[in-house]
Order: structure tokens, then sequence, then C-alpha cells
């Protein structure tokens, strides 16, 4: 793919109403903004010449820097490209500006949303998109560059989202988090110094708020293994749910794409799409009736054992996550029916299916085997998600107590 310069306004004002001058970097399809630094109105732009019109006062001087830069810039991206061809916007931006102001919070957003779609993150692409969408509307800019992004303006940040977006503290942590993930980015990319770092010991700590898990107990379970009175779609999203829940709190996206092909020798091989690791289990007994239930369709061409992605380009990334979406929401709705009809209070959706085989496993299983049921690639991961569930040795100590 070629790479190209081009003399622009970006149409994106400053709190003055002005615009800023800019050579625009382009690789495939790919822009990044060397801004020249100075702001004109509107009406002096010249869009079709690329000039700043004469009713400017500084007219040519600015139509003379702006050759400049664009001729710096030409020069750099020739030399770059006679080196190598794999670099991206951002990098030759950095390359020919060499200047750390120039680059903006949302340039390397955007870079890094554009990985995590590539890579087929989707979940965490729309969830991270979000996020940064909220500190452009806090700034009402997309030009906050990083030195702005000090400790008063995270602060500063934190009561907007909790003031004005109404949003839980775990919200909040999570915004955060991606601003320190881009400002890491940022670093390693030598946009900023790490001097600069507004997180850590004595600034900006990020800190999880607890969380309470609720699970389903044995016996809710066995009510909703037992509940007979389901209409087609309450039977199978019943179906999906125990599966996942069998299989030690599978993720529903990763149960839809399972094949018939993927169960031999008495165990289900399937792929985590959250981190792409293969695995093994042993098929339990409990799932035999439920495979039983749909092999009316197994000469399906796609081989797929349950019918939501059955119509999907499974080479499409983003078809699957949006048709997971649509069949999550649907057996939700479905479920919220099955606990009504279980006499069940507890509000039981397909997450909850991977909190309730926490909550059974309690203190039964060794931590280390816990780890590799859930999948968690670190032991710390599996310890913090069960301290939710593991009360037998407080609830023991209490009855020691009071017990009398």
């Amino acid at each position: 793919m070629t790479s190209k310069t081009q003399l622009v306004l970006r149409k994106k004002p400053n709190k003055q109403g002005l615009y800023p001058l800019a050579v625009r970097i382009t690789k495939n399809r790919k822009s990044n903004y060397y801004f020249i630094g100075h702001y004109i109105e509107l009406r002096h732009w010249d869009d079709k010449k690329r000039t700043v019109r004469k009713s400017h006062p500084d007219a040519d001087m600015l139509n003379k820097l702006l050759i400049t830069r664009a001729s710096e810039a030409n020069r750099a991206l020739i030399e770059l490209q006679s080196n190598r061809n794999d670099i991206s916007s951002i990098q030759i931006k950095r390359e020919i500006t060499n200047t750390l102001d120039y680059f903006t919070f949302w340039e390397v957003a955007e870079e890094y949303l554009q990985e995590l779609k590539s890579d087929g993150k989707l979940t965490r692409y729309y969830s991270d998109k979000v996020r940064i969408n909220h500190v452009v509307a806090f700034f009402e800019s997309k030009e906050l560059s990083f030195p702005e992004i000090d400790e008063v303006f995270l602060r500063r940040f934190r009561l907007y989202l909790k003031n004005k977006r109404n949003l839980s503290e775990r919200s909040v942590v999570n915004n955060f988090v991606v601003i320190r993930t881009l400002y890491n980015r940022a670093i390693g990319l030598g946009i900023i110094d790490k001097k600069n770092y507004p997180f850590g010991k004595g600034k900006i700590a990020i800190r999880f708020p607890e969380t309470e898990k609720i699970g389903l107990t044995i016996e809710e379970i066995q009510r909703i293994e037992r509940i007979s009175n389901l209409s087609s779609m309450e039977l199978h999203s019943k179906n999906i749910w125990l599966f996942c829940f069998y299989l030690a709190g599978i993720r529903v996206g990763d149960v839809l794409k399972i094949k018939w092909s993927d169960i031999y020798d008495g165990r289900i091989h399937y792929r985590m799409n959250k981190n792409s690791k293969l695995l093994s289990l042993k098929l339990p007994k409990k799932l035999i009736p439920i495979l039983s239930y749909y092999q009316y369709d197994r000469q399906h061409s796609s081989g797929l054992i349950f019918p939501e992605l059955k119509k999907a380009d499974l080479k499409n990334n983003q078809d699957i996550y949006t048709k997971t979406r649509t069949a999550t929401k649907k057996f939700n709705k479905y479920l919220k029916k099955i606990a009504e009809k279980a006499n069940i209070d507890k509000k039981i959706t397909m997450h909850i299916a991977r909190h309730s085989f926490g909550n059974i496993a309690g203190d039964k299983i060794p931590v280390q085997l816990l780890q590799k049921l859930y999948r968690h690639s670190s032991i710390t991961t599996t310890m913090q998600y069960q301290s939710n569930f593991m009360t037998k040795e407080t609830d023991e100590a209490l009855d020691n107590v009071v017990g009398f």
C-alpha cells in the first residue's frame, strides 16, 4: 500500500472556534495529522487549492509554512519508504515530527482500537471505544495531548464520569484502565516521557472495588434441571445455560462455536475466544441428554451443535460477535422466565452459569485445578475470583463464636 501526505484544515475546532492547519499522513487508508501549530477561521481556508485564502492577514506566511512542512513530511516519507514499508501512519508521523506534543490521545487510541478490531477482540473493542469516547466528550475535542492528561485532569474526569455519566465505581475504574493502557503505549512510542506518568504511588491510584458475585446453589440448579413446563425457546435457553455450567462456566461465545467434530474420545475440545487457548475437558454425563436433543440437525453443513451461528460467516469476526451478542440477549430474556417458573428469586443470566460453578466449587477444589477449569492465565486471577465464594472457613469461625 502507498503512503501520501496532504495539506488540510482539520474540521475539529478548538475552544476559540479556530481550526488547526495540518499535514495529513495516510498509510493503508489510515490517517494521522502533523499539526503545524497555527489555527484559522474556516472561511479563510480554500479546500480545493489546499491553501490559506488571501483574506487572512497572514496568508502568505502561513502558506509558505505549510509548503515547507509538507515538503519536510514528503522527504521524510520517501526516506522511510526506501528503508521499510511495514510501518503505520502514526509511526511515520513520529519519525517525521519527532516532537512529543504533536501526537494526540485520540490518534494513539484510534490505532489501539484498530488493532483490537483486527485481532478479532470485538467485545473489548466496543467497550473500550465507549470509554475512549468518554474522554473525548469530557475534553470536548479530539486534540487532547498526553501532557494535558495529568492528575488534575484525571480527578476532574472521575467527577465527570460519576456526576454527568452516572457510572458506577467499577465502570469509572475501567475507564481509567483504558487511559493508563494508552498512556503506557504513548510512552513506549516515545510520544510522552515516563516522568509525566500520572498513575501510581502518590498519584492517581487504580483500585478495583469489591463486587459481589452471586451464583446459584445446588438446590436452585436442581430446580432448573427438573423444570419441564417450558416453551421450545425456554428449553433451548435452559440447555445452553446448563451446557455452560457443566463445563465449569465456559463462556457462551465459546459454546455457540463448538462443533460435533470437537467431541471425541469422551472429551470436548474447544478454543477460547478470549485468549485463543486450546482446551480439552472431560464430557460430563449430564451433557449427553442435551447433545441428544440436537442430534436431529447434526448433518448441517456448518457442523455446529447449536443453531445460533449456523448462518454466520465463521471467517467474519464482526458477524460472529453480532450474532453471539443477539443470542445472549435472547437467552437472558428466556432465563428470566425460567427463574420465575422455578421460583428462583436471583437474576439468572448466561454469565451467572460461571458464577454458579464458582459458588458450588467453593472450598471443594484446589485453586490450581480451578485455574485450569476457569482457563485463567494467572492463578492470582483465580484466587481473586474464587474469594467471592469461598466462605466455609469464615462461616465456621462465626459459628464457633455465636453458636451457643
